[in-house]
């Protein structure tokens, strides 16, 4: 893909790492913001998650996966399980994930988060209305994926999604796990899983 992104400094998670001041008082000068951008999400960042979301969710399916205070809720909560990527300071993707210590998702974990659990329930993945069709949304899943096999106690991530949706998240490394007891009106969805353990690869798929 030939959007650059910023490299992640040895995959250290966000909220581990400490800011680096700048002691030169021409760079103390300058305001620019960074071309791109991967970071935790905080509460300050919950409009502007709840905006793509809605745009793109309600438009297909009718609602949202999160309401904006389950958004909120989630950023307050587990803000780690969190990634966003902006560009010159915008918003552009984004993830946002909690924690689950059963098996399998039940509906409960729609709106739960369980401290020190092993899995990471993934609620939503959405990118901008215009940043769609440039393979921002498999970028961005796997540098969350890698990024949280940095994360201490974590042994898989889980999600459940439409049909449709199986071979995207299949790609990334995710299997089928089973039909899932979760619906919504008339949807149905798929459980999948993909498991943590093992080395971060080196690089990805460029072609994703």
């Amino acid at each position: 893909m030939a959007q650059q992104v910023r490299s992640m400094s040895a995959l250290k998670p966000f909220f581990m790492k400490t800011s680096i001041g700048v002691s030169s008082p021409r760079r103390q000068r300058r305001h620019t913001l960074p071309a791109s951008e991967f970071r935790n999400l905080t509460s300050q960042d919950a409009i502007s998650v709840f905006e793509i979301e809605r745009e793109a969710f309600v438009s297909v399916s009718g609602e949202c996966p999160l309401t904006l205070d389950e958004v909120l809720t989630f950023l307050s909560q587990c803000p780690e399980l969190s990634l966003g990527w902006f560009e010159e300071g915008q918003l552009v993707a984004f993830i946002i994930g909690s924690g689950w210590d059963k098996e399998k998702l039940a509906k409960e974990a729609m709106t739960t988060h369980v401290p020190g659990s092993p899995s990471v329930h993934i609620h939503v993945l959405s990118v901008h209305r215009h940043c769609r069709q440039q393979g921002k949304g498999s970028v961005l899943l796997w540098r969350y994926l890698q990024y949280l096999r940095c994360v201490p106690g974590l042994r898989r991530a889980v999600l459940i999604c439409e049909k449709f949706l199986v071979p995207f998240y299949q790609k990334a490394g995710f299997k089928d796990k089973c039909q899932s007891a979760i619906s919504v009106g008339s949807l149905s969805f798929r459980e999948m899983e993909y498991q943590l353990g093992g080395l971060a690869y080196a690089r990805r798929n460029s072609g994703c």
